[in-house]
């Protein structure tokens, strides 16, 4: 017979998860001591500490070394941290596929991007990121790490929290296999000009309230800057055979 009983760890997650959820945890506030909790669920330290390194891997706690006011586990619900690492693994073992993550994101991304143009939004922030985009000789990296903002800043705007999130570890999900393609991309300073151009008509359709119209600019946006990598990077370029694994090898190497 199958032993379904949870670890011992799995009975410390239970019962902060518990804690938590009725309002005996809340952001800000230690947890039980690791002697005191260990002892009243009757577990060893070691599951403690197993259970708290989880927590921490999640984003949930926060942990110090010490003694003092400071030391031991502390609440602080850091979503996006944990979502991410998540995330970066899932698709590194290829549990999620590139293509599901992207078709995700499109989802997300044109669902936000109408709603901001149907709402009166201060999209400051936004433009000045765009501005930045705009500067002389930005090298690829340094402009992908801006259109990840671009689009992770419009996410903020929209106000919800899991959708924020989400688009956080979306994008850190596919973060390697994106500069592993611009690297390969030839006509890199003339695809940086047409991502510009279309970062702009995104922002213009969401200022003039066209829903219909920030919803496909972004539809198109991702789905063509994608579309280009995947053929940069596709295992059947006859002039290195090799490409299709570096590109899985790159992905995986942003769970590092």
């Amino acid at each position: 017979m199958t032993n379904t009983a949870p670890r011992a760890w799995q009975v410390v997650l239970e019962r902060i998860e518990g804690d938590l959820r009725e309002g005996r945890l809340a952001p800000g506030d230690r947890l039980t001591p690791e002697r005191e909790l260990a002892s009243q669920l009757g577990v060893g330290r070691s599951s403690v500490r197993e259970a708290v390194r989880v927590l921490e891997v999640l984003g949930v706690v926060r942990t110090a070394t010490g003694s003092g006011p400071t030391a031991g586990a502390m609440i602080v619900t850091t979503p996006r941290g944990g979502l991410a690492a998540f995330l970066r693994l899932q698709v590194a073992a290829n549990g999620f596929p590139l293509t599901d993550v992207v078709r995700t994101r499109i989802v997300l991304e044109c669902d936000v991007a109408e709603r901001l143009a149907q709402d009166d939004v201060d999209l400051a922030e936004v433009v000045g990121i765009l501005d930045a985009m705009d500067a002389e000789d930005l090298a690829p990296e340094d402009f992908l790490a801006l259109d990840a903002r671009f689009h992770q800043a419009l996410s903020e705007v929209s106000g919800n929290a899991v959708v924020s999130a989400m688009m956080a570890g979306l994008r850190s999900s596919i973060e390697a296999y994106t500069r592993a393609g611009a690297a390969r991309l030839d006509t890199w300073p003339a695809v940086a000009d047409r991502l510009r151009a279309e970062h702009r008509r995104i922002v213009a359709a969401v200022s003039t309230g066209d829903a219909d119209g920030a919803r496909e600019a972004v539809r198109a946006h991702i789905t063509d800057y994608y579309t280009e990598v995947a053929r940069a990077l596709s295992p059947s370029d006859a002039a290195e055979s090799a490409v299709g694994e570096a590109a899985r090898a790159a992905v995986r190497s942003s769970a590092d």
